[in-house]
């Protein structure tokens, strides 16, 4: 016997309970009993008689249970792009165990960055919380195996970063460089040290670490140094690194005034024919050029960028930027300082003079001046006289005069670079993408993939766990250029720098970009999302263990049905919605 559903063409569809039987070799049917008005609930549950199951005595939704419900739709898109991206092939020679914990880990840091001992939890069967290890077929994970992969990843280090480098470098490439730190959190690891704490953290050790990027800002290799190592000296083996391990030809490097002193450049890239070099020169640099009138202020009547020539720096151009709004900024902020440590020279003076319990002596008077007027940079242009039971002080009008001349200057040095190669917007524009490797650092240190603190013990766990780091934001960084259009993000970050008419102003949003973030939907009226936020979103799909209650029945796994904004989200990154 079987339910048929017989189409009526004006009438509702008639459901009719039939039974099949030969007569003279001949297939014939015949109707036992119409079951047009039986509930939906009857009607599932004859069905599941007439297949071999049983019935409950229950409704039909009664009759399933789910027995698990793991977040999903963002672990599906993570992973469909770590494999579009053919990490998997880069962390080990052949698939094993190692390589499916490795790329679990990267994952993990885009999904729910977390300590190694949370993410081994994360990924078992019993603990876990979204789709992650189910997919990677990850039956339960300890915390030494992740500990085992992460030192195999450092083995594998250099040839990674070999295989990034022929992905997106070559010839007469620009290779961006930066130094960051963290902060360490334990005194166990050698390389944490005390230094200078960009984290702003105050009493804790750090670990500096560098990171070459090509000039999109796609990350190509990173180095971990001790915590009290300087900038220009890691730059001596970036230059190797680039010229000996990546074999590159002719290659331009760009770092800030503070990696590519001239005594680097001197050192360690003049000698080598086939790198050129782009950086800007520091605030005495500037000072020599304007007090030998080599930068003069006609020189930005019509436009705010010149390019001169010093003998002070031969055989390289020479451009000088000038921009009105920093210029202004920095004059008010100047005033205000001095304005602020004059008064907090003045209350000294005054507690120095009192007749009633003065302050007293000369190294005591002193310490207090640093203590609460040195925190403003302004005590160079005050000349300060103490002595034990008087205290003065006069503003050095010329000292002021000198710095104010060069309010919003800035000078960009550009080595064995013709005009025909770049002009001097170019120059400019080529250093001012060193942002790309701050928004690397800003991303690994504040936002998802979080960074710090470090507290891992050994040493070589600590350089695993930063590089494991830079990888997962390779990876984002592709997720966030396909799903730019439903970002708070550059659609066209290219072509909003290319139509940049001045690129000594500070950039803006184009109009585009604008007006998602004011009405925070795109021109077609769908919802705009921040890169979290969107994550979040699609993880809202969900894989379910639904456990039917008749034992012939086997349990078996339902996706939730994707939303159109989720399918988009699938579509833009190239990958097949699930289900």
């Amino acid at each position: 016997m079987y339910i048929e559903t017989v189409r009526n063409r004006n009438s509702p569809p008639c459901i009719l309970l039939r039974e099949s039987y030969r007569e003279h070799g001949k297939v014939k049917k015949r109707t036992i009993a119409n079951l047009t008005h039986w509930s939906k609930s009857k009607l599932e549950g004859l069905k599941l008689l007439l297949k071999g199951g049983t019935v409950s005595d229950g409704t039909f939704q009664e009759s399933f249970e789910v027995s698990q419900s793991l977040s999903y739709g963002h672990v599906h898109a993570v992973l469909r792009i770590i494999e579009k991206l053919e990490i998997p092939d880069l962390l080990t020679e052949e698939p094993d165990r190692d390589r499916s914990l490795l790329v679990a880990m990267i994952a993990s840091r885009i999904l729910f960055p977390c300590s190694k001992l949370a993410t081994a939890r994360g990924l078992h069967p019993e603990t876990s919380h979204c789709a992650l290890g189910l997919e990677l077929e990850l039956d339960g994970v300890s915390e030494n195996e992740l500990y085992q992969a992460l030192r195999k990843l450092l083995q594998r280090q250099p040839a990674i970063e070999e295989a990034l480098a022929k992905r997106h470098l070559s010839e007469a490439s620009l290779v961006l460089y930066d130094l960051s730190s963290t902060y360490y959190e334990g005194n166990h690891c050698p390389i944490a040290k005390f230094g200078y704490n960009r984290d702003r953290k105050r009493g804790k050790k750090q670990i500096n670490f560098g990171v070459l990027t090509n000039d999109q800002g796609v990350p190509i290799a990173c180095e971990v140094f001790e915590g009290n190592t300087s900038d220009q000296a890691t730059l001596e083996n970036q230059i190797k690194k680039i010229t000996t391990r990546f074999k590159l030809k002719k290659v331009t490097l760009v770092g800030d005034r503070g990696m590519l002193t001239q005594a680097r450049i001197d050192e360690e890239i003049r000698p080598l024919e086939q790198m050129s070099w782009i950086s800007a020169l520091t605030s005495d640099g500037v000072r020599t050029l304007v007090e030998s009138g080599t930068i003069q202020p006609e020189l930005f009547d019509k436009h705010q960028l010149a390019e001169v020539q010093s003998p002070d720096f031969p055989e390289e151009r020479l451009v000088v930027c000038y921009n009105p709004f920093l210029a202004e900024e920095r004059r008010t902020r100047r005033q205000e300082l001095l304005e602020c440590t004059q008064k907090a020279l003045d209350k000294i003076r005054v507690s120095v003079e009192r007749t009633r319990n003065p302050y007293r002596g000369k190294a005591k008077i002193g310490r207090r001046v640093q203590r609460e007027a040195g925190h403003l940079k302004m005590l160079k242009h005050f000349e300060l006289e103490i002595q034990e039971d008087k205290m003065s002080f006069k503003l050095k009008k010329e000292n002021v005069e000198s710095e104010a001349r060069m309010d919003g200057l800035y000078v960009i040095r550009a080595g064995r670079i013709s005009s025909e190669e770049m002009d001097a917007n170019q120059v400019v524009g080529t250093y001012k993408s060193l942002s790309k490797v701050e928004q690397t650092f800003r991303t690994l240190k504040l936002s998802r993939l979080k960074v710090r603190p470090i507290f891992h013990r050994l040493e070589e766990t600590v350089r695993a766990h930063i590089f494991l780091c830079v990888l997962a934001y390779y990876v984002e960084l592709e997720m966030r250029r396909l799903l730019a259009p439903m970002l708070f993000a550059e659609e066209d970050a290219e072509q909003a720098e290319a139509q940049r008419a001045n690129p000594v102003e500070p950039a803006q949003p184009s109009p585009v970009t604008k007006e998602k973030a004011i009405t925070k939907k795109d021109r077609k009226g769908r919802p705009i999302y921040g890169f979290t936020d969107l994550m979040a979103r699609l993880g809202s799909i969900t894989k379910n263990l639904i456990q039917p209650k008749s034992k012939q029945v086997a349990a078996f796994f339902k996706i939730t049905k994707p939303a159109p904004d989720q399918k988009r989200a699938f579509k833009l990154l190239g990958i097949g919605a699930p289900g």
